[in-house]
């Protein structure tokens, strides 16, 4: 692959396990697309899936995924530790090799038009496609989840960027858009004092 950009969806579903190795199948044996992990939390309900691959290609994959997601994830009975507000939550892509943020900004919203025209789930742009500064970080987009997101987006500050003003009745909204690497990981702690967690954090 000559050009290559990464994404990392994350998918509300982490205890049905059939379900996740569906939306899996979307990746495998997909010209110009390698599955390189994907992983998934009983604890959060979540997982989440890396994949690399060639700008058309990635897209038209991804765009597969999300709406094989919001066929098979009802938010309406989802619950786990982690913030969630969809069944598609997040949808970053980041330029890796021979591609430019700009490029992979042009992707994400590509996949956000298709996809919402497809499965009727609205989109928000964040981190670098993002509309405005208040939309850029995702907890604050995610904040109120699936429960609050629909009386959140009655707001202009919240309207959708592609896709329905108000959520899809069980996929919720989708966050999609460009950005740097990102190194994430997990603390587990023998207490349930915020402060602790707050300080650490």
């Amino acid at each position: 692959m000559d050009r290559i950009i990464q994404c990392v969806p994350n998918f509300s579903e982490g205890r049905d396990l059939e379900k996740v190795e569906k939306i899996v199948d979307t990746f495998r044996g997909k010209k110009g697309v390698k599955l390189l992990d994907y992983s998934s939390d009983k604890d959060h309900n979540r997982s989440v899936v890396t994949v690399i691959g060639e700008p058309e290609a990635l897209k038209k994959v991804i765009i597969e995924s999300i709406v094989k997601a919001v066929e098979l994830i009802d938010m309406t009975v989802h619950s786990g530790q982690h913030p969630r507000m969809g069944a598609v939550d997040v949808v970053p892509f980041i330029p890796i090799k021979n591609v430019t943020m700009g490029e992979a900004d042009e992707i994400a919203k590509a996949v956000a038009k298709e996809a919402a025209q497809r499965c009727g789930q609205p989109f928000i742009l964040y981190e670098m496609s993002a509309v405005s500064p208040h939309r850029q970080n995702l907890g604050r987009i995610r904040k109120g989840e699936f429960e609050g997101m629909k009386d959140k987006m009655k707001s202009e500050k919240w309207k959708s960027d592609f896709g329905p003003d108000t959520i899809h009745p069980t996929g919720g909204v989708t966050a999609i858009g460009a950005r740097k690497p990102l190194v994430a990981y997990n603390i587990k702690l023998d207490t349930d004092n915020i402060e602790i967690a707050t300080k650490i954090s």
